[in-house]
This record gives structure tokens, C-alpha cells and sequence, in this order.
């Protein structure tokens, strides 16, 4: 087995996790009602799931030059990884962009109610 290949596939995984453990961090906050705190955690899963995808580049590239490897379960593991995270991230984006409309307009609604 390639070590090479496993030592990336085992970087995009390690850091792949971070990143779904930030956007985990990230729901939790807008659950909490803190889109700031949210944001920050997702700003550091935006750096992870770069890294990550730093290393596919990499792996990607490397073939492309012609460097010849063994299939290996470890690494399409780890892009599914990539792929899903990247997905996750996406979607915490946007609830968190929601989050931030609805409590803009409730508040605007409450301060209309006051007066």
C-alpha cells in the first residue's frame, strides 16, 4: 500500500472531521440565537475543509503528473468525506444567513409593535 496515498487520505479525513465538528459548533450557536459565535466556528471550518481539500489538490495533481497508484478504499473514503463536509458546510452557511433575516425581521416587527 501506497503510504504516500494513505498518509492524504488520513489528512483530508482528520481535517475534514474538524470541519464538521466547527459546523456542528456553528448550528449549535445559531440554535443558541449567537450568529456571531456561529460565524467564527464556521470560519474555522472553512479553514479545515481548505486544508483538506489542499491535500486532494495535491493527490489530484499528482496523477495528473503521471505518478502511478494503487486504487485505495482509503482515499475515495476520504473525498466522500470532503464532499459530504463540503455540503454540511454549505448548508450551515445558509442557516445561518437565514437565522439572521428572521430574528432582523422580528425584531423589526417588535420594534413596530412598540410604538
Amino acid at each position: 500500500m501506497d503510504e504516500k496515498i494513505v498518509e492524504s487520505a488520513m489528512k483530508i479525513i482528520m481535517q475534514a472531521g474538524d470541519a464538521r465538528l466547527c459546523c456542528k459548533k456553528a448550528i449549535n450557536s445559531i440554535a443558541a440565537g449567537n450568529p456571531e459565535e456561529a460565524r467564527e466556528h464556521m470560519k474555522e471550518a472553512d479553514t479545515k475543509i481548505t486544508e483538506a481539500h489542499r491535500v486532494q489538490t495535491d493527490c489530484i495533481q499528482s496523477a495528473v503528473r503521471g505518478e502511478q497508484f494503487e486504487y485505495n478504499i482509503l482515499l475515495t473514503h476520504a473525498q466522500d468525506t470532503l464532499m459530504t463536509i463540503y455540503s454540511e458546510i454549505n448548508l450551515a452557511k445558509q442557516m445561518t444567513n437565514l437565522y439572521e433575516k428572521l430574528d432582523e425581521r422580528i425584531k423589526a416587527l417588535e420594534k413596530s409593535s412598540e410604538t
